[in-house]
C-alpha cells in the first residue's frame, strides 16, 4: 500500500516558514532535568565528545548510583542518564562538577561543540580542531550574551575532511591549509566560516577560529532578537532577518577579525557518500562513522566503536575506560554517530583490544547489521511513541530486515533511522531512511536535505 509522508514539525520542508517561539527551549540538561516516562533524564554536554577517564568513570558512577546503569549517546557526541530519580539533581551535579563537567552551571545547556572525531588521528588530515573546540568553550562559559543561546544552537568543528560539517550546524568551521595542526594556538592557514544554511561562506586565519565562531552566534541573537520570532536556531530565522555570511562579515569587522567572502559553498559542507575531498585536497577516509582500527601517522592507533541503538550498559563503559586508561592515551572521544573513539594505542594492541570490546558487545565491524541503525527511546521510556521501537528493530534485525520489507525506500549507504512518532527525536542528517510508527504500522520514506519524505510503501506490523 502507498501512503503520503505528511511533513512533521521535526523535517520542515524547504522554503516552508519556519516557526515562532512564544517560549525558551526545554533541553534537558545536567542540571534541568527532563521528566520522561521511565524517570528524570539529564543530557551532559561534552564539548567535541572529549573526556577524560576520570570524567568517564564520573559519568559511569551517576548511571549505576542515580540511574538505570545505563548511558545513551546523542548524535551530538554527548551522554544521556536515564531513569533518574525524584530528588537526585544535587547529587548528580556535585559528581559532575567534581569530574569537571559543569565549568559553567549557567553555560551548561549552551556548550554544544560537535568536532570531527578523527581530527588528528588518521593520515588523512593532520589538523586537530580540538584546540578550536576548547578555546570556543572557554569563551562561551566566559560570554554574559552566549546565556541566552538556545540549548538547540549547535557549533561544528571540521578538521578538513568534510565528516562533520553537513551536520546541521547552526555556525560551522572547517579547517583548511593546516588549520589547527600545533594544538596549542590554532595553527597556522586558514577556516571557512559558515552560519545556518547560507551557501555561502567566510575565510578567516586559523586562530581567530573560536572568536569568530563566538561572534557569529552573538550576531544570530542580535538577528534573532530584532525579528521577534523567538528563533532558537540560525535556520528559524524570518526570511527578512536571515543571517548571512555578510552580515558575520560585518560582525567579525567589528571585533579585529579580518574575513574573505566565499560566494561558492565549499564542498565540505555538502554531504557525501564515499570518500570525501576536502579543502587542503586529501581524501578523507571513505567513512569516518565506520568501526574499527584507525592506522594514526605517528604508529600509535585509535579504536573506534559504536553503541547499539547509541546505549552502553555502565559495564560496557567501564570496559571502554579501563582499556583507554591502561592501553590508550587516557582519552575517549564520543562521536555523533553514537560511537567512542579511543586514541593513542600501540599499534600491537590494537586489533586484540577492539576484539575485548567486540566479545563486550560493541559494534566494532562495518559490517554488523547495527550499523548506521538507529532508534528514538521509544517506550516506554518515552510516553509519545507508539511503540516499543528498540524491540521493533531488534527483531527486525534478527528477521534480516531492518527497512520494512517491500520499501522501496532504501537508499544504499545511508543510515535507517526508526522513530515513534512525527517528532523524530534524534534523527540523522543528510539523506536517511525514515521507518515512521504509525498508527497502522510502519511507514518508510527516504528524507534528503533538500525535501520533506517523499511517498513511499506503508508496511503494518
Amino acid at each position: 500500500m502507498l501512503a503520503a509522508m505528511p511533513p512533521s514539525p521535526s523535517i520542515r520542508p524547504l522554503g516552508s516558514a519556519p516557526p515562532l517561539r512564544d517560549r525558551g527551549d526545554a533541553c534537558p540538561g545536567a542540571l534541568r532535568l527532563h521528566a520522561a516516562a521511565d524517570g528524570l533524564l539529564a543530557r551532559v554536554r561534552v564539548p567535541a565528545g572529549d573526556l577524560t577517564v576520570r570524567q568517564a568513570l564520573a559519568l559511569a558512577d551517576a548511571a549505576e548510583q542515580l540511574g538505570d546503569g545505563f548511558l545513551s549517546l546523542t548524535s551530538r557526541g554527548n551522554v544521556e542518564l536515564r531513569g533518574l530519580p525524584d530528588g537526585c539533581a544535587g547529587r548528580l551535579a556535585g559528581l559532575l562538577d567534581d569530574a569537571g563537567l559543569l565549568p559553567s552551571a549557567r553555560h551548561e545547556r549552551i556548550r554544544n561543540i560537535l568536532a570531527s572525531p578523527l581530527a588528528g588521528l588518521d593520515r588523512h588530515t593532520p589538523a586537530d580542531v580540538r584546540w578550536w573546540a576548547r578555546r570556543l568553550d572557554a569563551l562561551l562559559c566566559a560570554s554574559e550574551s552566549a546565556t541566552a543561546l538556545s540549548g538547540r544552537f549547535l557549533f561544528v568543528l571540521d578538521d578538513g575532511r568534510g565528516d562533520v560539517a553537513a551536520l546541521g550546524g547552526d555556525v560551522s568551521l572547517v579547517a583548511e591549509r593546516g588549520g589547527a595542526d600545533d594544538g596549542t594556538d590554532g595553527g597556522g592557514g586558514t577556516a571557512l566560516l559558515r552560519v545556518g544554511d547560507d551557501p555561502a561562506a567566510l575565510r578567516i586565519a586559523a586562530p581567530d577560529a573560536p572568536r569568530a565562531a563566538l561572534a557569529a552566534a552573538e550576531a544570530f541573537l542580535t538577528a534573532a532578537e530584532a525579528s521577534g520570532s523567538g528563533a532558537w536556531r540560525v535556520r528559524e530565522l524570518p526570511e527578512e532577518h536571515a543571517l548571512t555570511a555578510r552580515d558575520v562579515a560585518g560582525a567579525l569587522r567589528a571585533t579585529g577579525i579580518a574575513a574573505t567572502h566565499v560566494p561558492d559553498g565549499p564542498g565540505a559542507f555538502t554531504a557525501t557518500a564515499g570518500p570525501t575531498t576536502g579543502p587542503r585536497g586529501a581524501t578523507a577516509r571513505a567513512d569516518s562513522s565506520a568501526p574499527g582500527v584507525v592506522e594514526g601517522p605517528d604508529g600509535r592507533h585509535a579504536l573506534s566503536v559504536l553503541a547499539p541503538l547509541g546505549r552502553l550498559s555502565a559495564a560496557q563503559w567501564r570496559l571502554l575506560t579501563t582499556t583507554a586508561a591502561r592501553h590508550g592515551c587516557g582519552e575517549l572521544r564520543l562521536t555523533p554517530w553514537r560511537g567512542v573513539v579511543l586514541p593513542g594505542l600501540p599499534a600491537a594492541e590494537a586489533a586484540g583490544r577492539l576484539a575485548a570490546l567486540s566479545a563486550a558487545g560493541l559494534i566494532t565491524d562495518p559490517s554488523s547489521p547495527w550499523h548506521r541503525l538507529g532508534a528514538c527511546t521509544g517506550r516506554p521510556g518515552c510516553a509519545k511513541s507508539r511503540t516499543d521501537v528498540r524491540a521493533d528493530l531488534a527483531r527486525a534485525v534478527a528477521a534480516g530486515a531492518p527497512v520494512p520489507a517491500g520499501s522501496t525506500a532504501a537508499a544504499p549507504g545511508a543510515p535507517v533511522y526508526w522513530s515513534g512518532c512525527e517528532r523524530r527525536c534524534g534523527h540523522p542528517h543528510g539523506t536517511w531512511v525514515d521507518v515512521l510508527a504509525t498508527a497502522d504500522g510502519y511507514q518508510v520514506s527516504v528524507v534528503r536535505p533538500d525535501a520533506s519524505p517523499a511517498t513511499q510503501e506503508t508496511r503494518p506490523q
